[in-house]
């Protein structure tokens, strides 16, 4: 039995790290929590059957010595979240993005490789059925050479948490959910190696209006771009658009999708499908059965099956979210000044 430890009392630690933890009473025995606020600990512990809360993640990881910690804390506390949990020996799993910074992402990778531990990340759209029917199948599509990733929200500035406060959170859509769709595109397409990056950013609705789909904000504290739009240069020749929004002024309330288009054939993410033109006729080769499916709940199993020796589990491990951390960080350095930026 692995002894478990959440770091961070928030909405996704109860309702995707804890849940997911609870199902299997047999393998996890639900240790402790950590969160400044010790009321809100303490009321975790009551609701999801976790015994101790703590203030301090040094203190618990003594005290404690888990096998396991979830790190689901604002993204500028993941940093250090994560290298405590890997000193002390702990397999980690982490929310997006893995850090603030691309130095802080490699450190993370290579101190989990040094200390013979797992390191994973959450980035379960990879784990969709949609997503896995395309690498199952992504030799149907030939050469490809131009894929868009978009995240596009129309009116969808989150009205809870720190998602407008770049101190905290590091930017907007693109490392919110944005980065979500970056990471399947670069799964499908099996993280080919970048020449180049150049993005344009803006800030034209966010500071301008308090409220929307997800609920009222401060446009006094709306420190985060609206939108993204960036490209991406591969060596072998292809690129990938990612278009990212919490706010723009579109038909589609919202766009959540991964376009691949090859030489043979093309395909999209969402709905799953697989299709070719036929002498001007749209024929679909390959469509993804419809399944329920917990896509959290898989990136969460795959991480604890590499935790217990499983070689067959697929993680989004500590050398990828230093890739997609990279890219972030590139994204956000060509917005601001203006230019590409080679890799």
């Amino acid at each position: 039995m692995k002894k478990v430890a959440i770091v961070g009392a928030g909405q996704v630690a109860e309702k995707v790290h804890a849940a997911y933890y609870q199902t299997k009473p047999e393998e996890f025995l639900l240790a402790a929590v950590v969160d400044p606020d010790l009321a809100r600990g303490e009321l975790f512990c009551q609701n999801n059957q976790f015994q101790k809360a703590y203030t301090s993640i040094t203190e618990m990881l003594t005290a404690e010595q888990p096998d396991i910690v979830s790190v689901c804390t604002p993204n500028r506390f993941h940093y250090d979240s994560v290298m405590s949990a890997l000193e002390a020996g702990c397999s980690v799993f982490c929310e997006k993005p893995p850090a603030m910074t691309s130095v802080e992402a490699q450190n993370m990778w290579k101190r989990a490789e040094e200390k013979g531990v797992v390191l994973a990340y959450d980035f379960q759209h990879r784990y969709s059925p949609e997503a896995q029917m395309l690498k199952e199948n992504i030799a149907l599509l030939g050469e490809i050479y131009y894929s868009e990733a978009n995240a596009l929200r129309r009116s969808g500035v989150p009205g809870w948490g720190n998602f407008i406060d770049k101190a905290l959170q590091g930017g907007g859509p693109l490392i919110d959910y944005g980065i979500h769709m970056l990471d399947t595109a670069l799964y499908l397409l099996d993280f080919p190696k970048i020449k180049a990056v150049s993005a344009y950013q803006f800030q034209k609705i966010g500071t301008k209006k308090n409220q929307g789909t997800f609920g009222h904000w401060d446009p006094a504290k709306y420190t985060v771009e609206d939108s993204l739009f960036g490209t991406l240069e591969f060596e072998h020749g292809g690129i990938l658009r990612i278009n990212t929004s919490f706010a723009l002024n579109i038909e589609p309330d919202k766009v959540l999708d991964v376009q691949l288009c090859g030489d043979q054939a093309g395909a999209n993410l969402y709905p799953g499908k697989i299709y070719l033109d036929q002498a001007g006729e749209l024929e679909i080769i390959k469509e993804a059965t419809h399944a329920e499916n917990n896509n959290h709940f898989t990136s969460i199993d795959n991480f604890c099956r590499k935790v217990a020796g499983d070689p067959q589990a697929m993680i989004a491990d500590g050398r990828q979210g230093y890739i997609i951390q990279k890219v972030i960080e590139t994204l956000y350095q060509s917005a601001e000044i203006g230019g590409k930026v080679e890799l």
